[in-house]
């Protein structure tokens, strides 16, 4: 084997690693959530904070990353359309999924929560042939109905004849949460805003943090009177490591 070789080797092997360590801090994000959510805190306040919070982690990366790329302007220079399709992709990908995954695991499971809103990809693809004309060949479609098969077999739908009507509603609004992360994926694309993936990410995710904490504070919810030492790190992991860390390492 060539030193050439050798050195696209071992850089492939690093970034399956990255990939491994993002889809475990990803993963990870969903049990910090559901001990959470156990311990009494409003699922919405709880979304709302983390990713205000991790929206400011991103501020140093947005510093190092300061100096202007060709072909891609900064968040300011957007025009009105621009920075009105940011908005929507933070309303949509930020509020709407991960608001309703958090209302969703109330409910039912983190591991079950994390199986429906990875039914994304199934999502993306009825709703790419309809909004951006991309073509469904048999092998997608036989791709697509094993992947609603397996998502069934997954979850269990057998064993939820008298789960109740929180189990059922609860893995209504986790596929509901799919659905709007499709969506804001569709938007994302049509649209192709010339924006660098930082700087669109924190937008997005200070977007849907602020409407959040609209909403959680209009209704009246409150962060607990309590939070033990035990809950913070719980809550700190959940906003950096499993948001600002995890969607880092995913764009490498």
């Amino acid at each position: 084997m060539t030193t050439r070789h050798r050195q696209a080797a071992a850089q492939q092997g690093s970034l399956y690693a990255i990939l491994v360590l993002a889809t475990f801090l990803m993963g990870s994000s969903f049990i910090a959530g559901k001990i959470l959510l156990a311990d009494g805190y409003p699922a919405l306040l709880l979304v709302g904070w983390r990713f205000l919070l991790a929206a400011l982690a991103t501020l140093p990366l947005l510093w190092l990353q300061s100096k202007p790329v060709p072909g891609l302007v900064r968040l300011r220079d957007l025009d009105a359309r621009g920075a009105a399709i940011v908005v929507l992709i933070g309303l949509l990908q930020t509020a709407a999924v991960m608001g309703l995954l958090f209302l969703s695991m109330r409910t039912i499971s983190a591991a079950t929560a994390a199986i429906l809103l990875f039914t994304n990809p199934l999502w993306v693809a009825l709703l790419g042939r309809l909004f951006l004309g991309e073509q469904l060949h048999a092998s997608r479609v036989v791709g697509l109905l094993l992947g609603i098969a397996g998502v069934a077999l997954s979850v269990g739908w057998h064993s939820h004849a008298d789960g109740g009507a929180g189990q059922w509603q609860g893995e209504a609004i986790g596929l509901l949460a799919a659905f709007c992360w499709a969506l804001a994926t569709i938007v994302n694309k049509r649209a192709n805003l010339p924006v660098a993936s930082w700087p669109l990410s924190f937008a997005q995710m200070l977007t849907g943090a602020l409407a959040l904490l609209a909403i959680a504070y209009g209704l009246g919810q409150r962060w607990p009177a309590h939070t033990s030492a035990s809950q913070w790190a719980c809550f700190l992991w959940l906003a950096i490591p499993a948001s600002t860390g995890s969607f880092g390492l995913w764009f490498v």
